[in-house]
């Protein structure tokens, strides 16, 4: 009977005593909870029972197992002890891992519900409190490694033998892996530096995008078609890019239009004010519109115009683009751009002095671009060659020759 009750008192006990904690630690986080609404902390913490349970019942275990008198049990003491040894340090670690998580988020969240509106020191503050979370949760991972490791006899020999050349092995591993040290070395630089902020709207390679993670070796950016652009963050301490969020996110904008030289500019510019005043998106500060450039074709209009942040502007500057332009074409035509193709019209004959014909005849409109102006252009000429082959005709008296028709 006794080879009975022993393990069900052990096994039994260990379980029921985990559950009866875990309940109780629930009912206290939701009471706190109930009470203090303005701290997200004590709602987090709910999350931290399972690893709780997993940490308390193998303790209990690792504790009494031996006393369950089972024959399996004493056959294997060493291996089983062992067992419970790793798990009960990897759900320490879990534990750890997750109570950090919930203290920093409460903080977070808390920080952000008070600085609701500097937008850019919440994506600071939370591109730093992100990295912190992955620098904790590494460290805490390495210290269990080793923990378990350590729990080994021959680890331990092992241990102490790697300890005399550690510091060969520090200088094989730091040049065989210093990209990976300067991307490490970049990221915390990044997120203690604010450089870079998740949430930042910036150009990369001619990309734009939205900073959605940063890590200590890697940034990802979310591109306006949805595309994902993971790039090293030692890219981001070495080479020069646009970030549209730092210093605020207000933004101007430029729209640009080639239009004919008769384009009515007054008129543009009072349509463009009725344009923007019907545009939420326009923020209201500044607008202009101006001629910058001329061609001999065309003339540059530049339109500027003004918004609160990246996706605000790139609305604003398709609107103006989109309704400018179809104004133009129903209430003025006209000063759309234009290829001439007709011929030019001839001047007047007195303009062409230097290449009228011996007879002052002004040239025909198909020499007006050719180097033909200047032939002989007489209509009683004869064609070139039109006496070849007649024989000659002879004066009256016989001495001077002629060229006549027979």
């Amino acid at each position: 009977m006794e080879n009975v009750l022993r393990p069900l008192i052990v096994l039994g006990g260990s379980v029921v005593l985990t559950l009866f904690v875990g309940w109780a630690v629930d009912v206290v986080l939701r009471r706190a909870d109930a009470r203090h609404h303005e701290t997200p902390l004590w709602g987090l913490l709910r999350r931290c029972r399972p690893p709780l349970m997993v940490v308390l019942l193998t303790a209990l275990l690792r504790g009494a197992y031996d006393q369950t008198s089972l024959k399996i049990v004493e056959d294997h003491v060493e291996g089983i002890g062992q067992v419970l040894s790793l798990v009960l340090i990897a759900a320490t670690a879990w534990l750890i891992v997750r109570v950090a998580s919930t203290v920093v988020e409460s903080s977070y969240a808390r920080y952000a519900s008070q600085q609701s509106r500097d937008a850019a020191r919440v994506r600071r503050v939370r591109t730093q409190v992100t990295l912190i979370m992955r620098i904790v949760t590494a460290v805490v991972g390495v210290i269990a490694a080793a923990a378990m490791l350590m729990t080994f006899p021959n680890m331990q020999a092992i241990g102490k033998s790697m300890l005399a050349s550690a510091g060969i092995i520090g200088i094989v591993a730091g040049v065989a892996a210093q990209s990976t040290l300067g991307n490490l070395f970049a990221g915390f630089q990044i997120a203690f530096g604010d450089m870079v902020r998740i949430g930042d709207t910036v150009v990369v390679d001619g990309e734009w995008g939205v900073v959605e993670e940063v890590t200590l070796t890697f940034l990802a950016v979310r591109t306006w078609d949805e595309r994902r652009i993971t790039m090293p963050v030692s890219y981001f301490t070495s080479k020069p890019f646009e970030n549209w969020s730092r210093g605020g996110a207000q933004m101007t904008g430029t729209v640009y239009l080639q239009l004919d030289h008769h384009a009515p500019v007054a008129a543009m510019r009072e349509k463009l004010r009725e344009i923007l005043a019907a545009t939420p998106s326009w923020d209201g500060r500044d607008w202009s519109l101006a001629v910058t450039g001329t061609t001999p074709n065309t003339m540059e209009v530049r339109v500027v115009v003004t918004a609160k942040d990246a996706d605000d502007i790139w609305t604003v500057r398709c609107a103006v683009r989109e309704q400018l332009i179809g104004w133009l074409c129903a209430h003025h035509p006209y000063a759309l751009p234009k290829v001439n193709t007709a011929e030019a019209a001839a001047p007047p004959g007195d303009q062409w002095p230097s290449r009228a014909g011996s007879n002052g005849r002004a040239p025909r409109p198909e020499e007006l671009h050719t180097n033909n102006a200047d032939i002989r252009t007489d209509d009683d000429a004869p064609p070139p060659g039109a006496d070849r082959g007649r024989a000659p005709v002879m004066s009256p008296d016989g001495t001077q020759p002629r060229t006549g028709r027979g």
